[in-house]
């Protein structure tokens, strides 16, 4: 495709600016502390929850909330909670990692410093990749701030995470959930049962974490059978969570980002357009929102050469102007270089992939992480 028929796109939609201190998935927790009675961080002011002695919040991943409005058919529960519920926004990138870590820490990315699916380790040339914690640093070290979890238990509050057997110990949850009891469980029954023992503690907090249609929409496309397929079953277990709780247990359903597909057809790949890569020493994030780390002096020649190839498939922008839009909230001083010296954030269905040195990342179908609505907006149903 050419340059001019590039730029002769139709006009793409407005991102979505995350709702720091507003209506967040950082700000779930709070609100959620200030309902059981124990105030933690700051309370939101977009978000107020109906006192209650015990809350079970479910997450479940990739569950956008233009996502839920398209398909309600296959959610009727769900959908059912959307009459009146103004949705929430995922922090950016609108990814699993950033997302799981704003909500269990009520901080934003720029202070938690869980910025991506992968962030430059500062001062070498290696990535850190979030979720599969593959690098030896300590999530200690790396995400030293408390937990809202952490924070309700000092206030004498009993919190369970109630999540799969293999994240027990993973880098990601020692990052964003210590401080709470784990409870192991891979399976929908056990999920229910653990957090109807867990809600039975007054005051308590229970949180529940499904990734299988985050799972799913990666594989298919959030447009597949298989997708509507685990939409219902997901369905399915909020309402059977539901109606096994005792009604005097408060409910809130969310989600950590949306999805959106993107086709073959309308992906860039920078081991193809090599020229891309003039002045980039480190390539991370993920194929929509990209951090490009760059060599000295490089920075102005990046920005140009990837505006003009992109043009309105993405926004690129330098460091200081993602900050200054606040994308990332308030930035420490030791997150500062996480954060790419050109991040380039998607519109669209558009994608930036590395054929080479990230070739698992093609196979997808579904993918997160930029600004639009489909991936921004998040639901936050209450019950």
């Amino acid at each position: 495709m050419s340059t001019a028929a590039r730029h002769s796109l139709p006009q793409p939609e407005v991102f979505v600016e995350p709702a720091y201190g507003r209506r967040s998935l950082a700000d779930v927790m709070p609100a959620v502390a200030t309902a059981l009675g124990s105030p933690v961080g700051t309370a939101p002011s977009g978000l107020e929850l109906p006192s209650a002695p015990a809350y079970v919040v479910f997450l479940v991943d990739g569950l956008g909330a233009r996502l839920l409005e398209r398909y309600a058919h296959a959610a009727p529960y769900l959908s059912s909670l959307l009459i009146d519920a103004e949705p929430g926004t995922a922090g950016v990138p609108s990814t699993t990692a950033t997302s799981l870590t704003s909500f269990g820490t009520g901080l934003t990315p720029g202070t938690h410093g869980l910025v991506g699916f992968t962030a430059r380790i500062p001062g070498t040339d290696s990535l850190l990749n979030h979720l599969w914690w593959d690098q030896k640093i300590d999530p200690l070290e790396w995400q030293p701030h408390p937990t809202t979890f952490s924070g309700l238990r000092a206030a004498g509050i009993d919190v369970t995470v109630v999540n799969k057997r293999d994240f027990r110990d993973s880098g990601l949850t020692v990052a964003s959930a210590r401080g709470a009891a784990f409870v192991g469980a891979d399976k929908v029954g056990e999920r229910i049962a653990a957090a109807l023992g867990a809600s039975s503690s007054r005051p308590s907090m229970t949180y529940l974490y499904d990734s299988d249609l985050d799972w799913t929409g990666h594989r298919y496309g959030v447009s597949s059978s298989q997708w509507l397929q685990q939409l219902a079953m997901v369905d399915a277990e909020a309402e059977q969570l539901r109606e096994t709780l005792p009604p005097e247990v408060r409910l809130v359903v969310v989600a950590d980002h949306g999805m959106v597909d993107s086709p073959t057809h309308n992906r860039t790949d920078v081991d193809v357009e090599t020229h891309l890569l003039d002045g980039v020493a480190l390539l991370g994030g993920e194929a929509r929102f990209r951090h490009l780390y760059c060599r000295s002096g490089a920075v102005d020649d990046v920005l140009s050469t990837w505006r003009e190839q992109l043009g309105d498939h993405a926004d690129v922008l330098t460091r200081g102007e993602a900050i200054t839009r606040g994308w990332f909230g308030p930035v420490d001083a030791r997150v500062l270089p996480r954060l790419g010296d050109v991040v380039v954030a998607c519109r669209g269905d558009h994608g930036v992939f590395s054929s080479e040195k990230f070739d698992y990342e093609t196979t997808l179908v579904g993918l997160h992480g930029s600004l639009t609505a489909d991936e921004m907006l998040i639901p936050i149903l209450v019950d």
